[in-house]
């Protein structure tokens, strides 16, 4: 085949396959027609009522904090419609999640974004109504939230924790007064601790003293898996003479006594913090700074206080007096039987150490 035929065939070919893509329905292939509406209801991760305040009272706006928002895409999001319904003494909540589509393009959409409603109840509307659930679309319960009717108060004052603390026999000790702290003995201990005397010879002697005694230098802490070598000295009777230098001993771990027990005991102590408090009452918020003996530990509390029309406790009460184990930093929950703890309480030694400084 001459050039010729081969150039107009080839030319041929290209004029094809340019007719066959300038066709009436050039452009990317739509996934949708235009004038499909999507719409249901979407789902969200997570949700808290009231940034997790232990108590709600009537008549108090309630904040729902909703994340992790699914709904198609960010521009969507057509609603977000709160269900509401009663049982007995609680209220459920679900949040609905609605979405729908539209033809207007969405410049900045958000990935899961998250939002806050702010919901306002009645107080009417709460009658009899003592916790508040919020749930999701598959029924799992996200938060809750307790309902009272009353007043909060927000109380700063001292506590000074004097050097009978430090005493065992002393305990139960309590301070006088309310609030007041409260520290018991639980239990005890037995522990054995095993060590052998280990010759030391000074080597840099100031012997000032005419008559010398043995002295065995314990250490300040034991170990229980460890023989200690607990060094054997010689010092003067006379304590307010010098034997020998203190940087002039020198051990000698070859020459070792016998293997002897030292005893000791472990104390497992609790210290409370105790006051009394309105009947049905509760304590929504409490801090303390660390304390120690002969100082004094700084409280910030928030008591709730309830109405006079209040006709049952409900939960998160401890009738009249609230306990937190300062010990291991919680509140002391309603399941813990109080008897036990309220007759220590009364039966305690009363310390002279009071609160002080109370706003």
């Amino acid at each position: 085949m001459s050039s010729l035929k081969k150039i107009s065939l080839l030319f041929a070919v290209l004029v094809l396959l340019v007719v066959a893509c300038t066709q009436d329905d050039d452009g990317a292939i739509d996934i949708s027609n235009s004038q499909d509406v999507y719409a249901g209801e979407g789902y969200f991760l997570a949700a808290e009522l009231d940034s997790g305040s232990l108590i709600h009272l009537a008549g108090d706006t309630l904040y729902i904090g909703m994340d992790s928002i699914w709904s198609f895409s960010n521009c969507a999001l057509k609603s977000v419609d709160l269900d509401s319904q009663r049982q007995d003494s609680i209220l459920s909540m679900r949040p609905i999640i609605r979405y729908q589509t539209t033809v207007e393009d969405c410049a900045s959409p958000m990935y899961r974004p998250d939002t806050v409603i702010k919901h306002y109840i009645d107080r009417n509307g709460l009658d009899g109504i003592a916790q508040i659930n919020i749930y999701n679309s598959l029924d799992s319960l996200l938060d809750t939230i307790l309902v009272r009717r009353g007043t909060f108060s927000r109380d700063t004052f001292k506590l000074y924790v004097d050097s009978l603390y430090d005493s065992i026999g002393a305990l139960p000790l309590r301070t006088k007064g309310s609030p007041s702290l409260l520290k018991v003995l639980d239990s005890l201990t037995p522990r054995v601790y095993y060590w052998r005397s280990m010759k030391s010879t000074c080597k840099f002697r100031m012997d000032k003293c005419k008559k010398t005694v043995p002295d065995t230098l314990f250490p300040s802490a034991w170990a229980m898996d460890d023989t200690a070598l607990v060094p054997l000295r010689l010092r003067c009777a006379d304590s307010t003479l010098i034997y020998c230098k203190s940087a002039g001993w020198e051990n000698d771990s070859s020459e070792l006594g016998t293997v002897k027990k030292h005893l000791d005991t472990l104390w497992h102590t609790h210290l409370y913090y105790v006051e009394k408090i309105p009947e049905c009452g509760s304590v929504n918020s409490f801090i303390s700074s660390a304390y120690g003996t002969l100082r004094e530990m700084n409280v910030v509390r928030q008591l709730y206080t309830p109405d006079e029309s209040k006709d049952y406790c409900g939960p998160s009460t401890q009738k009249d007096m609230f306990w937190y184990d300062l010990s291991r930093g919680y509140m002391v929950p309603d399941s813990v039987s109080m008897d036990s703890l309220r007759s220590v309480w009364q039966k305690a030694t009363v310390s002279a150490a009071k609160p002080k400084n109370r706003h």
